[in-house]
């Protein structure tokens, strides 16, 4: 039976963007085991008969010790299943599961570049940028080694520093969402306008940018419009502090809802999905949720979030760390409910293109059974 490690940072991470893909796989005779760290939902993944193995990983820390122990757990995991293929998804684990890959000989590697986060949003690449690159550059030298892109700048950032070749890389916009689980909901007719947005509280996300935009419109729309926060606080150092979060979410106009298991029933309460990223994302899943479900969106003109929205046709596209102009947008948006329904139509639609769970799984069992051959 063909084998199949899948190295994903958390096992909710996994669930919410991964769990489709490695249960097609297993139905079509992989042995799936997913390696994880397990934050409380490890259950949730045996439950659906997957195999879990516990991954000692700090998601954000820089400590030495911490990454020299995540490499020699997957070098050591690695040289007793050399037959298999191993998919690393995020920056992390393909830098560690990459090197320990390389080191173990292990069949065929395949490497999910989910978005490149903080370390490489800015425009000048920092020395920190530039040694995971030459890292990642040894490491893909070999063969049976796919690079997944979401978008078409990482992936032409690593072919411009020799990280892969062209042959290597592979393209899959989005971790996909399922369209019949996701359906189309007209905006709920309601007396108050939700604007929602969904994230980890991190700066990068957006989160002040969309709490100052809700203040510049407080005093047209106090009572008549909520803003809903949802997500968990994060570790790193650009986390939004529970005690910010507190002082700016009144519990009325703007509130913190922490994290949402049911993110599908919150869209389909909503009017408006606002999401003022700056972070280099993929493709952000909460934006293809988002237009499964049928809302405008408005976003940054950013790299991954734009490729969600099509500029005055499913939502807007703004500058990043803009606040008047969210506000100019979530302004028109809430006034003009014909636009809100026809932009919500377009991005269904956009959705059911693009977007579509079914072909991200035909992708990743066409990739795992190429590096099989």
């Amino acid at each position: 039976m063909k084998k199949l490690l899948m190295i994903v940072n958390e096992d909710r991470f996994f669930l919410s963007h991964r769990k489709e893909i490695a249960l097609a796989a297993q139905k079509t005779g992989w042995d799936v085991t997913v390696v994880c760290k397990d934050t409380g939902q490890r259950d949730e993944v045996e439950r659906i008969g997957l195999k879990v193995l516990e991954l000692p990983i700090n998601p954000t820390g820089l400590n030495l010790i911490q990454e020299i122990k995540t490499w020699r757990f997957l070098f050591t995991l690695y040289k007793k299943n050399r037959d298999a293929v191993v998919h690393h998804v995020g920056l992390k684990n393909i830098l560690w599961g990459g090197l320990a890959a390389r080191q173990a000989r292990v069949r065929g590697v395949v490497n999910a570049v989910s978005g490149l986060g903080a370390l490489f949003s800015n425009n000048k690449l920092s020395v920190t940028a530039r040694g995971v690159l030459t890292l990642m550059r040894f490491s893909n030298k070999r063969k049976n080694v796919k690079v997944i892109f979401q978008n078409r700048e990482d992936k032409n950032l690593f072919i411009q520093h020799g990280v892969i070749t062209e042959n290597q890389a592979e393209f899959i916009k989005g971790s996909g969402v399922d369209l019949n689980v996701f359906r189309f909901v007209p905006e709920p007719d309601s007396e108050t306008l939700k604007v929602v947005f969904t994230a980890r509280m991190v700066k990068e996300k957006g989160v002040m940018e969309l709490i100052e935009a809700a203040e510049i419109l407080r005093k047209e729309y106090e009572g008549r419009v909520e803003f809903l926060l949802c997500g968990r606080l994060a570790v790193n150092s650009d986390a939004v502090s529970q005690e910010v979060l507190d002082s700016r979410c009144d519990g009325r106009y703007i509130k913190w809802l922490h994290f949402q298991k049911d993110i599908k029933s919150i869209l389909e309460q909503c009017h408006i999905m606002a999401f003022p990223s700056y972070y280099r994302e993929g493709v952000p899943k909460s934006l293809i949720d988002a237009c499964a479900v049928g809302r405008p969106i408005i976003t940054t003109n950013s790299i991954g979030c734009k490729d969600v929205v099509e500029d005055g046709i499913n939502g807007f596209l703004i500058p990043v760390k803009d606040s008047e102009a969210l506000a100019d947008k979530l302004r028109i948006l809430i006034e003009k409910k014909e636009l809100r329904i026809a932009m919500g139509k377009a991005s269904r639609k956009k959705a059911e293109q693009e977007f579509s769970i079914e072909n991200v799984i035909d992708k990743h069992l066409e990739i795992y059974n190429k590096i099989c051959q």
